[in-house]
């Protein structure tokens, strides 16, 4: 496949160059990449096929990496891996000394938060949030909940916490 606007892309702030009308198609290039990476790497792959989208609009309306965006789930990363700096070793995904398969923040300075599948965005969510509002910091935080962390105690103590505390930050449930 022809990833005529996709490779064009390498961060978020080039992804952010383009019309709203061009996201469909975008989406469309972004899905079909992470689907040829991971026929050949292996991997979870409907996770990240059901926040293509997502993904997309969540790198184009906030100031990733400023505002901070949490995975709650590491193999739903895929696309954005691939939109924040590391495309061109995405093949790499899963491989020795490659793409870690989940989030890892040593990789990227898009990964705020280290996750593979813990139900912990909510609650890391909120201490980034809080630590934010500490320093007047009034960057945005993103936190993407999905692929059955909601059957976890722990995603709702965060939620119960942020409530609690009244914290305004985003939380997008897949």
């Amino acid at each position: 496949m022809d990833y005529d606007l996709l490779d064009k892309i390498n961060f978020p702030s080039d992804l952010r160059e383009f019309k709203k009308k061009d996201l469909k198609q975008i989406s469309e290039e972004l899905r079909a990449k992470t689907i040829e990476t991971v026929s050949k790497t292996g991997g979870h792959l409907g996770a990240g096929l059901g926040v293509v989208e997502l993904t997309v609009a969540i790198h184009y309306v906030f100031n990733t990496p400023h505002d901070k965006l949490i995975w709650d789930v590491g193999h739903q990363a895929y696309p954005h891996k691939i939109i924040t700096g590391r495309k061109k070793n995405i093949e790499t995904l899963r491989k020795k000394d490659g793409v870690y398969g989940f989030v890892r923040r040593s990789e990227s300075e898009y990964d705020p938060f280290g996750t593979a599948h813990s139900s912990t965005a909510v609650s890391a969510g909120l201490g980034i949030k809080t630590a934010k509002d500490i320093n007047k910091d009034n960057s945005k935080v993103i936190c993407v909940v999905g692929d059955g962390a909601l059957s976890a105690g722990l995603a709702y103590e965060g939620l119960n916490n942020a409530g609690a505390q009244k914290k305004r930050f985003n939380c997008y449930f897949k």
